[in-house]
């Protein structure tokens, strides 16, 4: 970044206007001005050249260092340097400030930078504070950071916005915790860049720092990552609604980052509508980034079509990240093709999400071998999910030991699915130690399905307590297991029925059908018997026995026995000793002793032990009365 950043500004009578792109300003001679503020374009051309004729009138009639002074600089704004450097030489020899500064800016346009300097120093000894600042970045263009850093702070103090922002860029630089202040009054008075660089400051201090999604030398990477900051915890109090506030000064005076930025947090608000405005306002002064959050505004408004207008155009300007999009976008049409041209579009802009998404695409097509080209090339550069990614493939291969170093890189670079997989693979090699400890970091980070494995753990360890915990992040995840066992959990607790049948009944209308058997006794206890009966006969048309056995409990207090029997038989069929031995009993009052010792035996053998008793018991009987 140059030392005055996108533009250079200087104060003009009142009025911000533009400067000479190398640093120097012309001073306004005392008790002057260049023409009206307000004029239309005609009638300041007609002005500037009356005011031009009178300075030649009054210097050619009486030689006067402040008309002399003010021709010269009418003749360096029109471009003709060599009879502004005549006039502006005699009047600096008349003692001119405005004229001795505005010479160090005809010199230094002509490239005499030292010579410049000379003119410069003796206009801030008179005190300009346009020639000190001036001469502040000659000394610092040269290293000389102590004799920058004087003149600039004599510019600065002197109320000079110029001054006051080339400070605060130099203490920035020393990491100067005095730049924000320089910021700060360079911004009250409309410097737009450091307007722009105290909101960047202020946002720092704001639930997420920016300083976390900053590439090398404090530029922003992609847009992807100001979002995600913008949406990670900024409250709208403090300094980040202060960081806003400059944010919007910067942005209305046409700074295109600051735009950017602006959109980002109002998006993150929920304030689409004005994020739209001002990513568009960015994104047509040429910011790619802004093109490219316009472009995902749009997709997730519904409008895919305008939001590849604007990924293209970001694209086309080297946004890696809008490439990715427009990858994603042809992938989700079927259009493989086209999906892999800007996947590797990306890849050229330098964002190794292209090569990911490359990886991802030929996986999905059955590429195996050219999927583990692109995760490994995404991998070894850091990309912690390509490296989880690679290691499933590994593994899907039978190459665990391949595979581990792998989990282990993606895992330790925070992949939270890199973890998870770590303890399965260790829970599969039966070192449960270890797998609790990876599967405890996944479910610490959030992951679901890691925490219903530590929920389990606890479980199996009896501490209920931080089980229920882990079972209440699991059940976020929305998986029937973990409502079933949180439901379980509290099934143990007279107080917690209702919420356990809530449970319960979540995991059971996904299909659990041990929820389902449960739920259905539930409702049986409070006398549903119709709910009950659903909820049975759906775990065992599933293949629940449980449900089978519990719904011939509850047709046969119906007082449909046949059909009880039907279930009783399928769930002994299944291996339920006590359908089994309840099929015997039927067996026994209908008189058919054959098949009640057959019922009899099956129910010694599936137990449990006080039902294999029983069945050995009415076994005996059947036998004397066959053989009587």
């Amino acid at each position: 970044m140059g030392l005055m950043g996108d533009r250079t500004t200087l104060w003009e009578t009142g009025r911000l206007v533009e400067a000479p792109g190398d640093g120097s300003e012309q001073e306004v001679p005392e008790g002057r001005r260049f023409g009206p503020g307000t004029a239309d374009a005609a009638d300041a051309g007609d002005a500037t050249d009356l005011e031009l004729e009178t300075a030649r009138r009054r210097a050619a009639e009486g030689g006067d260092p402040a008309a002399l002074s003010m021709l010269g600089a009418l003749l360096l704004r029109r471009g003709d340097l060599d009879g502004a450097e005549r006039h502006l030489r005699a009047a600096t020899a008349e003692g001119d400030r405005s004229a001795a500064n505005n010479l160090g800016v005809l010199l230094h346009q002509r490239g005499y930078a030292d010579e410049a300097a000379g003119w410069w120093r003796i206009a801030a000894v008179a005190g300009s504070p346009a020639a000190a600042h001036a001469l502040g970045r000659y000394h610092r263009e040269r290293g000389d950071e102590p004799a920058a850093e004087y003149w600039l702070r004599q510019s600065a103090e002197s109320g000079h916005a110029l001054g006051a922002y080339a400070l605060a860029d130099l203490l920035e630089h020393r990491s100067d915790v005095g730049a924000e202040r320089w910021f700060r009054a360079a911004a009250e008075r409309g410097h737009r860049e450091a307007a722009y660089r105290l909101a960047r400051i202020l946002d720092g201090r704001a639930p997420r720092s920016r300083a976390e999604i900053l590439g090398p030398g404090g530029v922003e990477t992609s847009v992807r990552e100001l979002r995600a900051a913008a949406a990670g915890g900024r409250d709208g109090s403090g300094p980040a609604r202060e960081a806003e506030q400059w944010y919007r000064q910067a942005a209305a005076r046409g700074h295109r980052r600051a735009a950017l930025h602006l959109g980002t947090l109002l998006e993150a608000r929920g304030e689409s509508q004005e994020a739209a405005r001002w990513y568009l306002t960015s994104a047509k002064d040429g910011e790619p980034r802004a093109a490219c959050a316009l472009g995902f505004l749009l997709r997730d408004a519904g409008d895919t079509d305008s939001a590849a207008v604007w990924w293209r155009r970001a694209a086309q300007e080297g946004d890696g990240n809008a490439a990715n999009a427009l990858g994603a976008l042809h992938a989700d049409r079927g259009e493989s093709q086209e999906a892999e041209r800007w996947y590797r579009t990306a890849l050229d802009h330098g964002d190794v999400n292209g090569a990911y998404n490359l990886g991802l695409l030929c996986a999905e097509q059955g590429r195996t071998a050219q999927a583990e080209q692109w995760y490994r090339r995404a991998a070894y550069a850091g990309h912690k999910e390509a490296a989880n990614a690679l290691a499933v493939l590994l593994l899907q291969g039978g190459d665990a030991a391949g595979a581990e170093p792998w989990f282990s890189k993606a895992a330790e670079a925070g992949s939270v699915d890199a973890a998870f997989n770590l303890g399965i693979l260790y829970a599969g090699r039966d070192e449960e130690h270890t797998a609790f400890q990876w599967y405890e970091r996944a479910a610490s980070a959030g992951h679901t399905d890691a925490a219903l494995q530590v929920a389990m753990a606890l479980l199996r360890d009896g501490d209920e307590e931080a089980a229920e915990r882990h079972l209440r992040v699991a059940v976020r995840g929305g998986t029937a297991e973990a409502a079933f066992r949180l439901g379980a959990l509290l099934d143990r607790d007279e107080e917690a029925r209702e919420e356990c049948e809530e449970w319960y009944g979540r995991a059971a209308r996904q299909g659990h059908r041990r929820a389902q058997v449960r739920l259905g006794m539930l409702v049986a206890e409070r006398g549903d018997v119709v709910e009950a009966a659903h909820w049975y006969r759906e775990a065992a048309e599933a293949g629940s026995r449980n449900g089978a056995f519990n719904l011939g409990l509850l047709l046969a207090r119906e007082g449909s026995e046949p059909e009880a029997a039907l279930w009783w038989a399928r769930a002994a069929e299944a291996g339920h000793g006590r359908a089994a031995l309840r099929l015997a009993l039927l067996a026994a009052r209908r008189g058919d002793l054959t098949e009640g010792r057959h019922w009899c035996d099956r129910a010694v053998t599936l137990g449990p032990p006080e039902v294999a008793e029983r069945a050995a018991r009415l076994r005996d009987a059947l036998q004397q009365e066959l053989t009587a």
